[in-house]
């Protein structure tokens, strides 16, 4: 139970009203479920994206999907679930760096997020690395599909 205290130094107009709430809350898709929705459905992120690994330990942090892009060269995908700012931008800058400095390959870096903050596109390019527009709902659907086969399929 909520309870919220209101205070008015004046009031113009009032009035008792039979209100019904037929609002829904969704929240669609966490980090988690996201990152689910790539490692089940990798063309997501882009056609012939094949992800290796999730979770993947580096020396500044955990890589949320680690994989080959269709020409081969090893792809740091980094996953919000809101807006994505500069310090995402950042972070996964970082996580790019850290895999160039031990590999001998490219190495991209795609941030996947519904969107991304003012002035952060410029950024992400002077770095070098990519914006994906992933949407959580979108992703939420491809995982009540995963999620909802009946026996058929499997026979």
């Amino acid at each position: 139970r909520e309870t919220i205290k209101i205070f008015f130094d004046r009031v113009y107009f009032f009035a008792a009203l039979n209100l019904v709430d037929e609002g829904e809350f969704s929240l669609y898709a966490s980090e988690e479920d996201m990152q689910e929705a790539i490692l089940a459905n990798p063309s997501l992120i882009e056609p012939g994206f094949q992800p290796i690994t999730y979770e993947k330990k580096v020396e500044p942090g955990f890589v949320d999907v680690f994989g080959i892009d269709k020409d081969g060269r090893l792809v740091v995908v980094e996953i919000k679930r809101r807006t994505a700012g500069r310090e995402a931008a950042l972070q996964l800058s970082r996580y790019v760096s850290s895999l160039k400095g031990k590999v001998n390959r490219d190495v991209r870096g795609i941030l996947a997020a519904p969107r991304i903050a003012k002035g952060v596109q410029r950024l992400l390019v002077s770095l070098g690395l990519e914006f994906k527009s992933l949407d959580p709902k979108r992703c939420a659907e491809i995982l009540n599909r995963k999620r909802a086969r009946s026996l058929e399929e499997f026979y």
